[in-house]
């Protein structure tokens, strides 16, 4: 039994990340590299940045915004990184992160539009669950926090650095480079994805999801949330959102999960915003790590909104 439920989830897994993670990736880190590499994105945070200040972000911030909603939920991990490098100040680092935990994180949004996911209001919803928990972290949950940000140092650029595409070769470059990083998200995705997929199944095997279901059966039916939550939602809080995504994949192929039903759910299942992804996005160095509390509660603001627009759309 343990072979079949090993082979199974294998299988499942290499065909959710080669045949729908992959491509989606391909063609939007392909987009989003060139738009990089002819100066597009630094003319759009050169923008940006004096609008959104009030709400406690800097121009890389709104970097990180565009990172997690169209490349993958690791990708601001290097400009949070930047940010603390360059003296960004606490309450702005604890701002940007909390809009990059309360995102839709593009490594599992872009592939669920395949299942039905409406990929316009997904964004929207994104974008006003982001600009809540930063606004929030920034002038409530994180107003401790040291605001003063030192001058710029002389080698310090105020943008990130990135290759350029100003002609034919250039531009095949980013295009490679492009797809050689989005062959190495989808690939990284698979051990994750089979090792989920296996406890998912043991779990439903034996017992465990429908006695959780049971138990959890009154509240739900009180609050109109369909049952099939529990198990797309215990396995992306504990295991991800890849995961979470082979797991909706799975019920979406056996027709448990409906187009309506990924809809509803999606404020609340996609987002980085879990174990694995908390552990990823303050690795960017100590100070975030330092910042992630005051982040987590302008998160759940900023997911409790999104929760509510799908819910309601």
């Amino acid at each position: 039994m343990l072979i079949d439920l090993i082979l199974t989830a294998g299988r499942s897994a290499v065909e959710l990340s080669l045949f729908i993670l992959l491509p989606v990736m391909v063609v939007m880190l392909s987009l989003m590299r060139l738009l990089e590499a002819r100066g597009v994105l630094d003319w759009l945070v050169k923008r940006l940045a004096p609008l959104l200040k009030p709400l406690g972000l800097t121009g890389l911030g709104v970097l990180a915004a565009l990172q997690i909603n169209f490349v993958s939920f690791a990708a601001p991990v290097a400009t949070l990184s930047v940010m603390e490098q360059r003296g960004a100040s606490d309450r702005h680092l604890s701002a940007t992160l909390a809009l990059v935990f309360s995102m839709a994180q593009a490594n599992a949004a872009l592939p669920m539009t395949s299942m039905g996911l409406h990929l316009g209001s997904t964004l929207v919803l994104s974008l006003a669950g982001g600009l809540l928990a930063a606004t929030l972290t920034f002038h409530l949950f994180g107003r401790h926090l040291s605001a003063d940000e030192p001058p710029l140092a002389p080698t310090l650029a105020p943008t990130l650095g990135h290759p350029l595409a100003e002609s034919a070769k250039g531009v095949l470059d980013v295009i490679n480079r492009a797809g050689a990083e989005a062959f190495k998200i989808a690939i990284g995705a698979i051990p994750m994805l089979v090792l989920s997929l296996v406890v998912v199944t043991a779990l439903r095997t034996f017992g465990a999801i429908d006695l959780l279901t049971r138990l959890l059966a009154p509240l739900l039916d009180a609050l109109a949330i369909d049952r099939a939550i529990i198990l797309p939602a215990l396995t992306k809080y504990l295991a991800g959102g890849t995961a979470m995504l082979g797991v909706i994949d799975t019920m979406h192929r056996s027709g448990q999960a409906s187009a309506e039903f990924i809809n509803a759910s999606a404020g609340f299942l996609i987002s980085p915003f879990d174990i694995p992804g908390v552990a990823v996005l303050i690795s960017a160095g100590p100070r975030v790590a330092a910042v992630w509390k005051p982040a987590a509660l302008g998160a759940c603001a900023g997911i409790t909104l999104r929760t509510i627009g799908h819910w309601l759309l």
